[in-house]
């Protein structure tokens, strides 16, 4: 780390830390016909997850939601991102995310998701407008006392995609470079006019990069979900897509016979409407979007071995009537518990003294993870 901060005092602890490390670095360094995934101790021990938390997760942006779930002026809804409180509000001049503390002595102001014209504290009932500006300190008299400096500090916050985007790095990195190949690619799907209907929180109990690779792979596919995905988006039928420094993605192609799932926006070529375009915004956004769906993962890690996921389905104007909406959030959930199971199980044995750095497949299955763990080496290795 270049400012010194360490996250363990314990010798031995900093020794698998720097371990870690150095494999990481030896992986990326595979060739491509030989790819290599990660140890299993990359996604089990405490000091390697607070060094990612302090490095690579805290610089850079994080999807909270969509957009549609705050439309009006007042509407807030709260995270705990790396362990800092957050209000995510909509002041009708952009979104903003604010600190969830009050700054007299620390009391989270607001929870869960509302609307309302002030956070006011329910200890001592300091007010904030939705801004961040304080609006009244009771009592609060002493000739020390400056208002001005009791804003609530606020973190950057961008809407992309129709998405919302925080980041807590005082710098972080230019998220329209990083993903400029990314909006061209989703351009004729025009996601921001999808709309939401369905929204839920869960504990996953596996590290957070599990749910990212697990996502981003069709190896897995006709294997975990012969049930309910193989017959739409059969393995064999994974094709590696476009890749960048803030991104990767692959489609899983829908079998001839298959016929297109709505049509979406008239940008799209009737190719891209036979199949679903599936992406990660690294490090913690996976999403699937085709003509008449997008389903959205945002993932907050908070320790090793567990990540709270938010995801999201939204429609793509009326594309689909009631009865095929509550088809597709069902066919969601049956296909999230699917992975949830299998995740949550290898989770309990990547401590094993085997759990090696295995070798990946080819380019259409497994590439993407390939394109992630380069990622994270490169993020790495600019903090050595």
């Amino acid at each position: 780390m270049t400012d010194g901060r360490h996250y363990e005092t314990n010798p031995a602890a900093n020794s698998k830390l720097g371990f870690l490390r150095k494999s990481l670095a030896d992986i990326a360094i595979c060739p491509p016909e030989a790819p290599r995934g990660l140890l299993g101790q990359h996604y089990v021990n405490d000091a390697y997850f607070s060094h990612e938390k302090e490095t690579v997760l805290r610089q850079r942006w994080h999807c909270i939601g969509r957009s549609d779930e705050l439309p009006d002026k007042g509407d807030y809804l709260t995270v705990t991102l790396l362990d800092e409180p957050i209000i995510v509000v909509n002041t009708k001049d952009g979104f903003k995310a604010l600190s969830n503390l009050c700054r007299h002595r620390g009391m989270p102001l607001a929870k869960g998701r509302g609307n309302t014209k002030l956070f006011v504290c329910s200890y001592h009932a300091w007010s904030y407008q939705i801004s961040g500006e304080l609006q009244r300190a009771p009592r609060m008299e002493n000739a020390g006392f400056d208002p001005k400096s009791c804003a609530l500090p606020g973190f950057h916050c961008i809407e992309k995609f129709g998405f919302i985007y925080v980041s807590l790095a005082d710098r972080p990195p230019d998220i329209e470079i990083d993903l400029a190949a990314l909006s061209d690619k989703l351009w004729p799907y025009d996601p921001a006019a999808y709309r939401l209907v369905h929204a839920a929180d869960e504990v996953w109990n596996t590290n957070w990069k599990c749910l990212v690779e697990n996502f981003m792979e069709g190896y897995h596919l006709s294997v975990v979900h012969p049930k309910t995905l193989h017959g739409y988006t059969p393995t064999e039928l994974s094709k590696k897509g476009p890749s960048a420094s803030g991104f990767t993605s692959y489609t899983a192609h829908y079998p001839d016979h298959i016929p297109p799932r709505g049509r979406g926006s008239d940008r799209l070529k009737d190719s891209d409407r036979h199949g679903s375009y599936l992406f990660a915004v690294y490090p913690c956004q996976v999403a699937s979007i085709a003509p008449s769906l997008l389903v959205s993962f945002s993932l907050l890690p908070r320790s090793a071995e567990r990540v709270d996921v938010r995801w999201t389905i939204s429609v793509y104007g009326n594309d689909l009537d009631d009865e095929a909406i509550h088809s597709r959030i069902n066919l969601w959930k049956n296909v999230n518990r699917e992975d949830r199971e299998k995740l949550e199980l290898m989770q309990k044995s990547l401590s094993s003294r085997y759990a090696t750095s295995g070798p990946l497949a080819g380019e259409d299955y497994e590439g993407t993870v390939r394109d992630f763990l380069l990622w994270l080496a490169t993020q790495d290795k600019a903090v050595s």
